[in-house]
């Protein structure tokens, strides 16, 4: 494996979980003042984008479970947050298996025209095996279901980027195929983004594969150097995507005026776990973890408190004062992470005042840090906030 060029230059990038499923972030009783109705999300992706973040993931569930017993469909959801918002990338989790990879892709097309170049999608193999048997779909063990995945973004990214696209494969076979109109141009992009999550062996490998982004679950600073260095020695083997990988991370925040506060709400929200719930899911996701073939699959080490936030985003530590959490934030940049995706109790109001509070400390931070290192942070990246945009249109 080559040595991975940490990027010092590029400021991190930030998105939020679409809260459109209910029950919040957390399988816990804990009050958590968040709606998985569209007019809250609306609200919140303005929010969003006017408080620095650059993407949002709307999440894919069909049937109830740990807690959600009401969903809304991501792609859907995804298109109408973009038609409320200016600035926000929005990324829609799908299920290769639920959809077919040609009809996804002119609808992503479709959206990336009507948003002006903001459409993404996070491919997600599927690990909720009822959701699929009880639709009537095949159910496919857990390396296979990657293998699926790969022939699945290739279909994605042949179609997006080449006229009369062809692919022989195991689950697809493309003859001849072009789709018109094409994405929208937009500079410095290939194609709409590929987001690509797994902790799993095979996950990593199709990552380094095939993804523009690698996302995985919360990980501590040296378990997640163990899935960069995964994904990067199959990128040097065989890489289709055009780019190097980058790599997302999911952490759940909680940001409080002292330490001992946030750990006290870390505390509450586990002492109050709904465990029924809690251990479903952990049924669930265990045995999908535990059937990959070296048992290092998503979840399989993950304890009853990680399981309480579904994604293990308590695992990222991302709990305490604004400068903890920015310090934090900023060793995973030295190893390699690009971008957090981020949980919160409260959406609305958490999210405003990560962008108040965190932000700037993580931008003061990450400046030290390119200077350090020899360079300059390239604040000509950073997105344009709320109070920035206002002043513009002025």
């Amino acid at each position: 494996m080559t040595n991975h060029r940490i990027d010092f230059e590029t400021p991190l990038k930030f998105a939020y979980w679409v809260p459109n499923v209910s029950g919040g972030l957390v399988v816990s009783t804990i009050e958590q003042r968040t709606n998985w109705e569209f007019e809250y999300n609306k609200k919140l992706a303005r929010i969003a984008e006017d408080s620095g973040f650059e993407y949002a993931l709307t999440q894919t569930r069909y049937a109830a479970s740990y807690g959600a017993d009401k969903q809304h469909e991501a792609t859907s959801f995804s298109l109408a947050l973009l038609g409320a918002t200016d600035r926000l990338k929005v990324i829609s989790a799908v299920h290769p298996g639920m959809w077919h990879p040609g009809v996804l892709a002119k609808f992503i097309i479709t959206a990336d025209h009507l948003s002006g170049g903001r459409a993404a999608v996070n491919i997600v193999s599927g690990w909720l095996k009822d959701e699929f048997v009880n639709f009537g779909l095949p159910w496919l063990e857990h390396d296979e279901r990657y293998v699926r995945t790969e022939e699945f973004i290739n279909v994605l990214r042949g179609l997006w980027t080449q006229k009369g696209y062809s692919q022989s494969g195991t689950y697809y076979n493309i003859k001849d195929f072009t789709l018109s109109p094409a994405p929208l141009d937009i500079p410095g992009r290939a194609h709409p983004e590929i987001f690509f999550g797994g902790n799993s062996t095979a996950a990593q490998a199709a990552a380094g594969r095939t993804a523009d982004w690698y996302f995985s679950n919360g990980r501590d600073l040296e378990p997640f150097k163990d899935n960069i260095r995964g994904v990067l020695a199959a990128a040097q083997d065989g890489r289709t995507a055009p780019n190097p990988p980058k790599f997302g991370l999911n952490g759940f925040v909680i940001a409080r005026e002292s330490e001992k506060e946030a750990q006290e709400t870390l505390r509450e929200i586990i002492a109050k776990a709904h465990k029924p719930a809690v251990e479903g899911f952990a049924a669930a996701v265990k045995e999908a973890g535990q059937s990959t073939k070296d048992g290092k699959g998503m979840w399989e080490d993950s304890t009853f408190e990680d399981l309480v936030q579904y994604n293990d985003g308590f695992r990222t530590k991302l709990i305490g004062t604004p400068e903890q959490i920015a310090e934090r934030m900023v060793e995973y940049k030295k190893i390699g992470v690009n971008l957090f995706l981020t949980g919160y109790l409260h959406f609305q109001e958490e999210v405003e005042a990560f962008g108040r509070d965190v932000l700037p400390i993580v931008r003061e931070l990450e400046a030290d840090l390119a200077r350090k290192n020899g360079t300059e942070l390239r604040t000509d990246l950073l997105p344009v906030t709320g109070f920035q945009a206002a002043g513009a249109n002025a």
